[in-house]
């Protein structure tokens, strides 16, 4: 439960970092908070799958050790800011 709740953290920074940072794709901080909280929680949910080893074993069981908590920060703060940035394709591609 806590690394679900450390990945739709992280994803809703993540989504409002990547709205800042790539102004065109910034869709205003209530769906960059949405889109970044999915995001969040489907990259936590995709390196669980994966289970690459390392970091990604240790996030992936659910453990709240140091490195298992930057792997999950990082998952959600990636997942949330790529799909923070489809998202804003999307809708740049139907306002046109």
């Amino acid at each position: 439960m806590e690394s679900l709740l450390i990945n739709l953290v992280s994803g809703a920074v993540g989504g409002n970092v990547a709205g800042g940072l790539l102004k065109n794709l910034n869709q205003g901080t209530l769906i960059n908070s949405i889109a970044g909280i999915v995001g969040g929680g489907l990259g936590g949910s995709i390196l669980s799958m994966l289970g690459a080893g390392g970091v990604a074993d240790a996030a992936g069981a659910g453990g709240l050790d140091i490195a298992s908590i930057l792997g999950q920060v990082a998952s959600g703060g990636v997942g949330g800011g790529v799909l923070l940035a489809v998202v804003g394709v999307v809708r740049n591609m139907l306002a046109k």
